[in-house]
């Protein structure tokens, strides 16, 4: 069977983007997008030669994003492929032209719902009337796209939630895919970890002031960003706020972040109401806990036996966090390690593969 993966951008490869890639490789499948960092993916592991550009797209939105809609709803490859994976946003329009298919849901766009009101507190007092038409002319059209989706699998209760809520639509859950086989526990050195993008949204300045408190200790952030105006203002001011004990790096190789999560202290994680997030499945692979905040997919993955979620999370909550954290490494260093690696396994790769071929061949058999 022929099938073919939509996501909007592999320009930047976060966990989305990892999830279609493993889904590509796994599959046999090609990837459909605008623009591509092949270089970057080569590095992850990952071969590009199954990946396909539909055209380049501006770096600043939104016509970053408009233009990738309207190529992805021209788009009809249906006498090419047998089946269709939509696992982007606003890839979601090539859901007219391309069946059978599913939608494999990250999000509903989230600066058109959940982060309407956070994306507008951010942008200058000129643009607020502009973003607020943008914003009304395309939910109308999102919903009325969602309408000729056949399929809806959302990656978490969180995304299952926003589905329902802002697009009324039901859903199915699969959870993401960690290959837990390839992630190592080792001694921890004297360092914690943090793996996110550098976006508002994902707080990273929470975890900043509160190393900036805590001289003794190290974070350690990988974080990559787009080249987008948005983007790289709020890098800039991360960078500025950096204490001298926080270490940025803006990439890393596959192997190395491996090395990175075998060997640090614990997970740190501030995003604003995650989707699902792959990060501390990625750190409770390497036998390592997590400090999030108690909300989104933090609440699906994360227990007591694997970390500590902190209600209405702020830099002194992580200070007490992480100090609860050193203190019961200090008495047992493997404290937390069976339960993670087992809280981890869950989400392995095998197990998400087998669910969604299931998935593939219910729709294709209730076609014929």
């Amino acid at each position: 069977m022929k099938i073919a993966i939509f996501h909007n951008f592999l320009d930047n490869i976060g966990g989305a983007e990892l999830v279609d890639l493993i889904m590509a490789r796994e599959l046999n499948a090609d990837i459909y997008t605008t623009n591509i960092d092949r270089e970057k993916i080569r590095k992850m592991g990952f071969s590009t030669e199954n990946i396909h550009s539909i055209g380049k797209v501006p770096i600043n939105a939104p016509f970053r994003h408009e233009i990738a809609y309207w190529k992805f709803r021209n788009l009809n490859l249906k006498n090419k492929y047998d089946f269709f994976i939509i696992a982007g946003d606003w890839a979601m329009s090539a859901a007219v032209h391309n069946k059978p298919h599913f939608w494999y849901v990250f999000s509903p766009t989230r600066e058109l719902w959940d982060l309407y009101k956070y994306t507008r507190e951010k942008i200058e007092f000129w643009q607020k009337p502009i973003f607020d038409i943008w914003v009304f002319l395309r939910r109308i059209i999102n919903k009325h796209d969602s309408k000729k989706v056949e399929k809806i699998i959302a990656i978490s209760k969180n995304v299952n939630k926003r589905v329902k809520k802002y697009l009324n639509k039901e859903s199915i859950i699969i959870h993401p895919p960690v290959e837990t086989s390839k992630y190592k526990s080792k001694k921890s050195e004297n360092y914690w970890l943090s793996v996110n993008r550098l976006i508002d949204h994902k707080r990273i300045d929470l975890q900043l002031k509160a190393f900036s408190k805590l001289p003794d200790e190290k974070l350690i952030i990988v974080g990559c960003y787009e080249k987008s105006g948005h983007f790289k203002k709020y890098a800039d001011y991360i960078h500025k706020l950096k204490p001298k004990n926080v270490e940025i790096k803006s990439w890393v190789s596959n192997k190395k972040l491996v090395e990175l999560y075998s060997k640090c202290k614990g997970l740190i994680t501030t995003s604003y109401n995650e989707d699902f997030g792959l990060t501390p499945i990625e750190a409770m692979a390497s036998g390592k806990p997590v400090i999030a905040p108690d909300e989104g997919g933090y609440k699906e993955t994360i227990n007591k036996q694997t970390g500590i979620l902190i209600n209405n999370i702020n830099p002194n909550k992580i200070i007490k966090a992480i100090k609860k954290i050193n203190k019961i490494l200090k008495k047992n260093p493997d404290k937390f390690k069976k339960a993670c690696l087992k809280q981890a396994e869950k989400f392995d790769t095998r197990i998400f593969i087998k669910k969604i071929k299931k998935q593939i061949k219910e729709i294709k058999n209730a076609e014929t």
